[in-house]
């Protein structure tokens, strides 16, 4: 192998190994849109939230709730495939019967974390890779549902809004579930971020900030019966779709709340 060849330099090495990454990435990403291609024509919504939620937790109970009536209309749920409130999710699509949808978990493979694969899955992608796992929920995801969560739900959260901000993947709404516990980040992004400059209003535009399971499944089938009548116009493209879905969900979630002390509950 070029790599241990004696006669080459280190500057050598280094320009072959580049060279080698860059296929390697040329070919995932070609590889990527292949399998998002032959992924299209079904309705999928992403639940994020923390793993050290317990079953008998309420906020377990509310997602698994969520998640068994998406399921019920036979949407698809994805999760990071971990315990918690991913199992919450995963578990709620499992407990339909005769269901038409189908659990999705996308666990991370990290010794140092020890997190276990929740039982409920139906497909299992694991990752080593943080990032990779991230795109992979951007590629199936139709909407997201940011539930309660730490800091990798944060993260998740920041990087699908990164990616929305530049435009760097289609539109699709962002359901924060949890004034208490999201409505103090929002206040703080929109009293210094804002107002310091350092982020736009427009920037909020995806995102939706509700308290009860009731609005979180009643956004989502807005978004899903939008994106079955595209489906069967077949008139629109992908990100036309995505960008319609969004702005029909946006203009059926409640009235927004100044972004006050008391409208964030922070």
């Amino acid at each position: 192998m070029a790599f241990e060849n004696p006669r080459l330099s280190r500057d050598d090495l280094l320009n072959l190994a580049r060279e080698r990454l860059r296929r390697v990435v040329d070919q995932y990403i070609q590889t990527e849109a292949q399998v998002h291609a032959l992924e299209q024509g079904t309705f999928r919504v992403v639940i994020f939230g923390s793993a050290r939620i317990k079953p008998q937790d309420e906020i377990y109970q509310r997602i698994f709730r969520i998640s068994h009536a998406l399921a019920e209309h036979g949407i698809d749920v994805v999760t990071g495939g971990g315990p918690g409130l991913m199992e919450a999710a995963n578990s709620g699509v499992a407990d339909v019967g005769e269901r038409r949808s189908r659990s999705y978990g996308l666990p991370i493979d990290i010794p140092s974390l020890q997190e276990p694969i929740n039982k409920h899955l139906d497909i299992k992608s694991s990752h080593r890779r943080f990032t990779s796992r991230l795109d992979e929920f951007m590629r199936l995801s139709n909407a997201i549902v940011v539930a309660p969560g730490g800091i990798g739900t944060m993260l998740e959260l920041i990087y699908i809004w990164q990616l929305l901000q530049v435009g760097l993947t289609n539109d699709r709404p962002v359901i924060l579930f949890g004034r208490e516990i999201w409505g103090g980040l929002l206040k703080w992004m929109h009293d210094v971020l804002l107002a310091h400059g350092y982020i736009s209003a427009s920037d909020f535009r995806w995102i939706t900030l509700v308290d009860t399971e009731e609005e979180v499944i009643n956004l989502l089938l807005v978004a899903y019966e939008r994106f079955m009548q595209a489906e069967k116009e077949h008139a629109r493209t992908e990100e036309e779709t995505d960008r319609t879905i969004t702005e029909k969900v946006l203009a059926s979630a409640p009235t927004p709340t100044e972004l006050t002390e008391e409208g964030t509950g922070g």
